[in-house]
């Protein structure tokens, strides 16, 4: 008899990341037992074909995951799904009645899908009578949204990926993209390796992996961003390049914004010195920008994140505008999302200031054609509460229940000590979370249990416009459930049933495009009226399209603007006129450091998802902040050395990182650590709740710090076969493993091996028989090791060393799992620190391919000069091309080290 073995299914998706929205083939397992195998990229998805970074190329790895919410839970204790509604209904029903609507919130997250957002804002805004609907979008896009609405009448991003390797010029302001939109990144650096006369334009005040393809790097003043496009704006009239019959036809403004840019930047010297830059490397740019017609200016968070992001989206938008630099083929102002669905959000009015479907309140007509459409009871009739706001109102007890949904403002927040008197202040705080433990979970009353990727169901929308599909494609675990479902059900509970009454997530979004073309006739840039009438088969096969796809037009927009007309009242596009302005706090003699944030190659926001990926955490393992070698030796920091960094609203602890690639009296700290994983390394502590007064968006890129060295201390590993408390510890950094517990951790001066024995042989009560320690001390060099085997097996590692000391952590972890008696070379190996039969690789550079930097300074001492011949050999660098600009920093430094 002939038996055949069944073929595992491949379904397509859409990657949880960054705003660039790839494409993901993800095998499904034959049983529930089978671990899911690792996903690949799309090859016929627009926005990847078919590359993956190496977030993304981990996905199956994360999909699985110990700290699942698996079940509802009020007050601490597990409920049924039906008591928990019941619940969060009741006290939502109590405090309307008794307090108005406003006294409840939603904050939403660019993680949820549109079909999610879409719900949540219905219920709030049309049948509650709410606008406190925010989101951490607000986060990262709230000024690009202003500065587009500003410009163009809508929240119309102009450009596509396409113009980014079309384009003559691409100036990147703002935006680490090797690292924060790596598939991005890869496609520009391919066209400028296939097009080398094409210039890149980095504008940072660091000097990261980015600027590996720049042709020109401007340093500039953290802050100025502004006042190069003022310069330009100006320069481009004195040099006779201004489009005259774009701006006569098609804007409005442009004398008053003319008049603005020339006296606030009235010269190349003076704006060069505002910028903190060379005078000739400011004159290189204006002299490409005037020779170069075909450019794209690609901004993120560096722009956003300020207390004048609006102003900075506008004075990119105006240089545009003043060239006719819009609507053509590699060319426009092209604002980079951070998340899979900040734009999706958008599109359904999940910030407070919006209504939905690209409407909000200031539009005239605009609450009576929603209202008439959702027949909704309760309209809400003004702006409602933004993010920083919203938690100011929550400690201040207007806002007395809130709904956290799929993110961690415990951590993303500026001023963490004020949202979480905010969330201690509140009466109730709900969170729908797929994770039961997180720094913003530990505070909630009631704990929904939700659906992650691979289980969620439903659209998402990229950078350039693009709705493509995230399939639910495996069960959800214990009683966890759609975001939508959960809203929903709140929603039946509160008495809006018809309303609410979606039997599935098509129909949620049949609604949303019929909303989107409801009394449209082409007044509005969002319309996907096409879809009204999606059945469930359609909605199941959706391939990824680009707004606006109205009636008639299956096939979508790719560029928006072509034709030189924009949506505000008469058709033209606004310039507006702004002043250049730095941030709001600058350094002082109390608080002599400038503070930049942002993030790591390998980590995703608060590492909810990538921190269940042992493989991302090789390459950055702690949280650390990057210090100029001059500032460092000033205060005696060492490499790797524990720092603590003080600003007026609090303190975080970092390791040092001393590096060229930041300027004197300027740091820098990655965003992504939380309790969690670290006890003392949230870097939110420190920033300020400064806001840009029009779109509300925190200038979280931003604070004033004072930096001193630790003292007095000791630094350690901790290896272990179960979680251990570690409440003994100044530092602790937890980093994730395949197997059992690794702890990086930092000590106060004067522990003794005996006192450190003493604080863990109480776990060995009425077990010594079966215990054995293992003791190694070097007075000379002050080191300490102690390791406790059970049965001859280790349990527990310990090393204590006066220095920041580098050891084969994976090496020393891996022995947990052996299911015999160390052999005597093994018990030597541990102490010792490392087996002398294995190569260490170094710190990880390519994750792909896990290779080293020892691996890789062997490769090149050996006679390899070039990052191919190192892929070659090593394989670093051949698959996500992330470690490509690391990479290439190797061949200089070991081959002058040689010399």
């Amino acid at each position: 008899m002939m038996t055949t073995m069944k073929t595992a299914a491949s379904v397509k998706t859409t990657c949880p990341y960054c705003g660039v929205g790839c494409g993901v083939n993800l095998t499904l397992p034959h049983s529930a037992s089978e671990a899911v195998p690792p996903v690949s990229g799309d090859e016929g998805h627009p926005a990847n074909f078919g590359r993956l970074c190496v977030k993304g190329s981990s996905l199956a790895q994360t999909i699985q995951s110990d700290d699942r919410l698996l079940t509802p839970m009020v007050d601490g204790q597990s409920v049924a799904w039906g008591a928990a509604i019941e619940t969060v209904s009741a006290k939502i029903a109590q405090v309307v009645r008794d307090h108005g609507p406003d006294a409840f919130a939603f904050y939403l997250s660019g993680q949820i899908l549109t079909e999610d957002y879409y719900v949540a804002n219905k219920l709030a805004k049309g049948f509650i009578g709410t606008a406190n609907v925010d989101t951490n979008s607000r986060l990262c896009m709230a000024s690009a949204v202003v500065g587009y609405k500003r410009a163009f009448g809508s929240d119309t991003v102009p450009c596509n990926y396409e113009d980014l390797e079309l384009c003559d010029l691409l100036i990147m302001v703002g935006s680490n993209a090797a690292w924060t939109h790596p598939i991005l990144y890869q496609r520009i650096a391919a066209a400028k390796k296939q097009r080398p006369n094409m210039k890149v334009v980095v504008i940072d005040p660091r000097e990261t992996a980015t600027c590996d393809i720049a042709d020109l790097h401007l340093a500039i003043k953290p802050g100025s961003d502004a006042a190069i496009f003022s310069f330009l704006l100006s320069d481009s009239v004195q040099t006779g390049i201004l489009d005259q019959g774009f701006v006569a036809n098609h804007t409005n403004g442009f004398e008053a914004a003319l008049v603005e840019a020339s006296e606030s930047t009235p010269s190349l010297s003076y704006t060069a010195d505002f910028c903190g830059i060379s005078e000739q490397n400011l004159a290189c740019l204006a002299s490409w920008w005037r020779d170069i017609p075909k450019t794209v200016t690609f901004y993120s968070q560096g722009v956003n994140q300020s207390s004048s992001g609006v102003d900075k989206c506008n004075a990119i938008i105006n240089c545009h505008l003043a060239t006719g630099r819009i609507g053509k083929e590699g060319a426009g102002p092209f604002s980079i999302t951070g998340q899979p669905n900040a734009m999706g959000g958008r599109e359904v009015g999940g910030l407070a200031n919006q209504l939905a479907a690209h409407m909000d309140f200031a539009t005239p007509g605009a609450q009576d054609l929603v209202q008439r459409f959702w027949q909704a009871p309760n309209m809400a009739t003004k702006d409602g509460l933004k993010a920083v706001d919203l938690f100011q109102a929550m400690e201040e007890g207007k806002v007395k229940v809130v709904w956290i949904m799929s993110t961690n403002p415990m951590v993303s927040l500026p001023d963490t000590a004020q949202v979480r008197r905010a969330l201690e202040k509140c009466e109730l705080v709900i969170v729908s979370d797929c994770k039961a433990h997180t720094d913003t979970t530990a505070m909630a009353d009631v704990l929904f249990p939700a659906t992650g990727w691979s289980e969620k169901d439903g659209t998402v929308t990229n950078s350039e416009r693009r709705i493509s599909r995230q399939r639910g494609l495996l069960p959800a675990p214990g009683e966890a459930k759609h975001d939508w479902w959960a809203i929903c059900e709140v929603a039946k509970s509160l008495g809006f049933q018809s309303a609410f009454s979606y039997q599935n997530v098509y129909e949620i979004f049949a609604e949303h495009a019929a909303l989107s073309a409801f009394e449209n006739n082409g007044r509005r840039d969002f319309d996907i009226g096409h879809f009204s009438q999606i059945s469930k088969a359609e909605y199941d096969a959706l391939t990824p399209v680009q707004w606006p796809v109205p009636k008639g037009r299956p096939e979508g927009t790719k560029r928006m603007f072509e034709g030189g007309r924009f949506f505000t009242p008469d058709g033209r596009a606004r310039f507006v006129a702004i002043t250049p302005s730095l941030p709001k706090y600058q350094a002082s003699q109390e608080w002599p450091f400038t503070l930049n944030t942002g993030r790591v190659r390998d980590q995703w926001h608060t590492m909810t998802r990538t921190g269940d990926a042992a493989s991302l955490a090789k390459h950055t393992a702690q949280p650390y902040v990057e210090i100029h070698p001059k500032d460092a030796k000033r205060l005696g920091i060492k490499d790797k050395a524990l720092v603590r960094l003080t600003s007026p609203y609090g303190e975080a602890l970092l390791k040092a990182k001393v590096s060229g690639a930041v300027v004197p009296d300027n740091v820098f700290a990655p965003i992504h650590w939380t309790q969690q994983f670290a006890n003392a390394s949230v870097v939110s502590n420190l920033i300020p709740q400064v806001v840009d007064p029009l779109s509300g968006q925190p200038e979280s890129k931003h604070a004033q710090v004072q930096l001193e060295a630790v003292s007095d201390i000791c630094y350690g590993l901790l290896v272990s076969a179960v979680p251990l408390v570690l409440s003994e510890c100044l530092y602790w950094c937890q980093v994730p493993s395949e197997q059992g517990f690794h702890y990086e951790v930092v000590w106060p001066n004067g522990q003794t091996l005996a006192s450190l024995k003493a604080i863990y042989i109480e776990q060995s009560k009425g077990l010594a028989e079966r215990v054995e320690w293992l003791e190694y001390s070097n007075p000379v060099t002050q080191q300490i090791r102690l390791a406790k085997l059970m049965d001859q097996k280790l349990t527990l590692l310990m090393y204590l060393h006066p220095q920041p000391e580098s050891v084969m952590a994976d090496w020393l972890i891996s022995k947990l799992e052996i299911n015999t008696s160390l052999s005597l070379q093994d018990r030597l190996a541990i102490l010792v620190g490392s087996p002398a039969n294995m190569e260490d690789k170094g710190e990880i550079v390519c994750s792909c391919y896990q290779v080293g930097s020892k691996q890789i300074e062997k490769a090149i001492a050996s006679g390899i000069c070039s990052v191919d011949e190192l892929g070659g050999k090593l394989k670093c660098g051949t698959n996500c091309g992330s470690c490509l600009p690391e990479l290439k920093r190797f061949i200089p430094t070991v081959a002058e080290l040689s010399v």
